[in-house]
């Protein structure tokens, strides 16, 4: 599709993402006009980032690819915090 960022990295958290690493994933989506999908696959299905009840519903183990795709206003850079939130093992910059 036309118009998307993708992107991908693997999810080394040890939960994977569930409960707070999808609530930090959901809350740095937010903070972007950008259209933010995220999926377990290349092939989908794709998410709104922005869902925290679908973000959960993901249920993505540790060691599993997460396929990330933006597109709008600032997505490229949406794109580089989402995949940067995850590099950095859901750790807040703030609290760094």
């Amino acid at each position: 599709m036309s118009g998307w960022h993708s992107g991908n990295i693997v999810i080394t958290h040890d939960v994977g993402l569930h409960a707070r690493p999808s609530v930090k994933l959901t809350k740095t989506a937010k903070g972007f006009a950008a259209k933010i999908e995220i999926a377990p696959k290349e092939d989908g299905p794709w998410i709104d980032a922005k869902s925290i009840v679908k973000v959960m519903a993901m249920k993505v183990p540790q060691h599993a690819t997460l396929y990330i795709r933006t597109s709008g206003e600032g997505a490229e850079t949406a794109r580089d915090a989402i995949v940067a939130l995850v590099r950095s093992d859901f750790e807040d910059a703030a609290a760094a």
